[in-house]
């Protein structure tokens, strides 16, 4: 019983040692492969920082809604993707003078609002790429500064061929009234992110307090100064106008534009002498909705 209780244990002790060679022959060959992928990764590491290290997770991807939102924010109107048709208002001023025949010492001189809603937009490509905006104005401060001259009332003396006229008094000078511009069709393109061109077809009307423009002469004649030798409080104004959109923000622009006006009363009064042409400058400031 002594032999073979002698004997069982040197097995037991030879199957145990077996045993140990074979996990430490494993636990070699992981250090080893462990090694040498960290020292493949990252060769100026020493190896028994890296095979402790864990790789970094990739940072996970942003998702494309809120990107595009980011986007969107940062866009001018005529940049963002997408049919939102935007509102506009704004505050301007504007002034000019006349050009044609004796109206160069015409001087204008307004201030009001702005606004309007574009109606189509044009993504496409190209010089054309941009949207089709209606719009209306009101200027609530409206002058003119025109030339001041002397005229006469005259009348026809009966069974005669000579006229009877009042002394002489001043017409002209400074004209106030309200204007409002109720149709403007513009074509804005989209340009640049910071300016966008536009240009702009108009009609207006315009009130003033006094008969405009001031008609009569030194002469005096029944057609220069006889009972039907005035014009009226009422014109029109058909416009063509160019302009630019300077965008300091994405819903934020500052407007520049040039008008060519015309001013006419369409015959309401007895004479029209109208101003056949001026040019107008315009500066604003516009808010984006």
């Amino acid at each position: 019983m002594k032999f073979v209780s002698q004997a069982s244990i040197v097995k037991w002790v030879v199957a145990a040692a077996f045993m140990g060679t074979l996990a430490a022959s494993q636990g070699q060959a992981q250090l080893l492969a462990s090694t040498a992928y960290s020292s493949s990764s990252a060769p100026g590491l020493p190896p028994w920082t890296l095979t402790d290290v864990a790789p970094a997770a990739a940072p996970a991807p942003q998702q494309g809604s809120s990107g595009s939102a980011a986007g969107t924010a940062e866009e001018t109107p005529f940049h963002q993707a997408g049919d939102h048709m935007p509102f506009e208002f704004g505050a301007l001023i504007q002034g000019g003078n006349g050009l044609t025949e004796d109206r160069d010492g015409f001087h204008f001189l307004m201030a009001g609002a702005h606004a309007g809603k574009v109606l189509y937009k044009n993504n496409a490509q190209g010089m054309w790429r941009g949207n089709f905006e209606y719009a209306v104005e009101l200027f609530p401060y409206w002058q003119s500064f025109t030339p001041k001259f002397q005229r006469a009332n005259c009348t026809a003396i009966p069974n005669s061929v000579d006229i009877s006229c009042s002394p002489l008094y001043t017409v002209g000078g400074t004209y106030s009234g309200v204007s409002v511009t109720p149709i403007i069709l513009r074509w804005n393109f989209a340009g640049t992110r910071k300016i966008s061109p536009w240009v702009q077809g108009a009609g207006g009307l315009i009130w003033t307090n006094h008969k405009y423009p001031g008609f009569g002469s030194t002469v005096l004649n029944l057609n220069n100064d006889g009972p039907n030798s005035d014009t009226s409080v009422w014109n029109f104004t058909p416009q063509f106008g160019v302009g630019f959109h300077y965008f300091i923000k994405p819903r934020r622009s500052i407007d520049f534009s040039a008008n060519a006006v015309h001013i006419s009363s369409a015959s309401l009064g007895d004479k029209n002498p109208g101003v056949n042409a001026s040019v107008q400058f315009t500066l604003g400031y516009t808010f984006w909705k």
